[in-house]
């Protein structure tokens, strides 16, 4: 591969800033959010007769930390090491030259940190890393940062669907909408995969455009192979939120997290203070347990974004020693 010293300089994308009126529509939902959980939760307490606080703390003493402290560090090491190897797969698949798992270790963990305040700036962040680093062209990393945030998408709606499949009956009716969704998702990516290898509108020349470099390349295979590669991270969430829940005294069945557990991690992507758009859906998905609820979801959630960080703080050394060294 061809070294950051040899290599020409190359601007690479970076997520724009957001504006005025996607600032003001994420602060309406944060604001909704947290007025659904406060009056849910100052409901469950007066019902018990307790202030808020009481209540609150009363939750959370109940709770078995250290089985559950456990249960989620092992998780999230998981976790990292499954992002590393479906990010290290993906960079090869439309990079030339390889590109190692144990190089994209430090930066995929540096960029948790800066991912605890925008996802798609940590996305970016990698992006200039490996253009500084390996000299890999900067568009080329970027389109397939861009190809990683898409796939997510549809590897999210997919397992919704599945879920529902198999637990629908038990469901809000507002999930009703998950196969109809996903049938919608289904005709999208079709039309996006006939659109990018030029069977529809092939003279259309928006798809030329260096930040699409990924989807000119991209197969169905490649679809389908980043679905399964990032499958074990949903399943193994399974698993141990399930586990987690019980440990918050919440009777929970793998059957019924299934379907749950997809539309709750794309609501965790939404850009909200504290998780707060993921806490309160678990809050509205188990109205008879809304304090446990709203304690394992600010913790579980949150739990996660800033261990990772902490991850990142573990290979930051590496990861600036091997930029400025470039």
């Amino acid at each position: 591969m061809t070294t950051a010293a040899s290599a020409e300089p190359v601007d690479v994308p970076t997520p724009k800033k957001p504006g005025l009126l996607q600032r003001v529509v994420f602060l309406a939902i944060t604001i909704g959010c947290f007025y659904i959980m406060y009056s849910r939760l100052n409901g469950a307490a007066a019902r018990e007769g307790m202030t808020l606080v009481p209540y609150m703390r009363q939750v959370f003493s109940h709770v078995a930390w250290v089985p559950w402290l456990a249960l989620m560090i092992v998780y999230s090491c998981f976790y990292f090491l499954v992002d590393t190897r479906v990010t290290t797969s993906v960079l090869n698949w439309f990079i030339d030259g390889k590109i190692r798992y144990r190089d994209i270790l430090p930066i995929r963990a540096s960029a948790y940190i800066i991912s605890l305040f925008s996802e798609q700036i940590g996305k970016g962040a990698m992006a200039y890393y490996l253009n500084r680093r390996d000299g890999v062209p900067g568009w080329e990393v970027g389109s397939t940062m861009l190809f990683i945030m898409f796939g997510e998408v549809f590897y999210l709606m997919a397992w919704a669907v599945i879920g529902f499949t198999f637990g629908g009956s038990a469901l809000p009716e507002a999930f009703r909408l998950i196969p109809w969704i996903g049938l919608g998702g289904a005709i999208v990516l079709t039309l996006w995969i006939l659109y990018f290898n030029g069977t529809i509108l092939p003279n259309n020349g928006l798809r030329n455009q260096p930040i699409f470099r990924a989807f000119r390349l991209a197969r169905p295979w490649h679809y389908g192979a980043f679905f399964l590669l990032r499958s074990p991270a949903l399943l193994g969430a399974l698993v141990v939120y399930t586990i987690a829940l019980r440990l918050f005294g919440v009777d929970a069945s793998f059957l019924t997290l299934f379907p749950y557990l997809p539309v709750i991690f794309f609501a965790a992507t939404v850009p909200t203070p504290m998780r707060a758009a993921a806490i309160t859906l678990w809050v509205v998905l188990f109205p008879d347990n809304v304090g446990q609820m709203a304690a394992f979801g600010f913790v579980q959630h949150n739990f996660f974004v800033l261990f990772n960080a902490l991850l990142g703080l573990v290979f930051l050394g590496r990861a600036r020693r091997e930029l400025f060294a470039s």
